[in-house]
């Protein structure tokens, strides 16, 4: 059995990347719905349904633990998925989200408790930050910003372009405005490590900044610990295998802008229903 990782486009790969760092030995499927990208943009209804495909075919694929390494598949579906259809379709397979994990680092991390968020449009209409962060950290206040545009950025390869500084800049000036006491920032969308230098350059130096794959990996790896019934069915081989619902040659192309282990991908394209 083996671990799915699962995004709505290429961002997942920045989480991938460190569990192959952090986790070499494990065997993973990657699958990125690239032709119906973005979920950024589209109702919880749809996000649901597509995402809920995703898990489908990935169980089918034989991963007995899937990670949503999407922050709207996270936000949208995941506790849907979790609560109504687990139990019907794989009861003793797991899937999990990017979200609670980077929610549970924040209290090592503020020391104002005050943190803002950087994500998709879509994410942030959700309010799964700030719910998740009312739970475990009541004290915490949340400023929320999306960035619409920074997406297609990456995914266009014009993040590292000057023309990328005005919208990185944009969003990091409304998120500054709500609050002068933000002292740290989750970065809640796997697509925005990329944009890194860009977002140190307009944000003052003293504020963390948050990626998630640096936090996710760890935790998956405490959660293998505490879940040897599923850590025990997982092959270790150290083999990767990509899966695209778009065209493998273009995948295998962008992929490279987010891993950075050598890895060079050959995608197969596969059908979701």
């Amino acid at each position: 059995m083996k671990i799915g990782v699962f995004d709505s486009g290429y961002g997942g790969l920045t989480v991938l990347d460190e569990f192959i760092k952090q986790l070499p030995e494990y065997d993973y499927i990657y699958l990125g719905d690239n032709a119906r990208t973005p979920y950024g943009t589209r109702s919880f209804e749809t996000v649901y349904r597509y995402t809920l495909q995703s898990v489908k075919k990935l169980f089918e694929l034989d991963c007995n633990l899937i990670i949503l390494a999407c922050n709207t598949a996270s936000a949208k579906a995941l506790r849907s998925i979790q609560q109504n259809d687990l139990q019907k379709i794989a009861p003793e397979r797991r899937v999990l989200g990017v979200i609670r994990p980077s929610v549970e680092a924040l209290n090592q991390l503020t020391k104002t408790n005050a943190v803002g968020i950087f994500a998709t449009p879509g994410t942030v209409a959700s309010d799964s930050y700030t719910l998740e962060i009312a739970k475990l950290y009541p004290d915490i206040k949340v400023f929320q910003q999306a960035c619409p545009m920074w997406v297609p950025l990456v995914e266009n390869n014009e993040h590292n372009s000057k023309g990328a500084d005005y919208f990185v800049e944009q969003c990091t000036n409304k998120l500054l405005r709500q609050s002068s006491k933000i002292d740290a920032v989750i970065l809640g969308c796997t697509h925005y490590p990329l944009l890194v230098k860009k977002i140190k350059k307009f944000l003052p130096k003293n504020i963390k900044i948050i990626s998630q794959g640096k936090i996710v990996a760890p935790s998956l790896k405490d959660y293998l610990k505490r879940h040897p019934e599923i850590e025990n069915k997982l092959s270790k081989n150290s083999n990767i295998k990509f899966y695209t619902t778009d065209i493998p040659e273009l995948f295998n192309e962008k992929a490279g802008l987010f891993l950075k282990n050598s890895i060079s991908p050959n995608a197969r394209q596969i059908a979701l229903e």
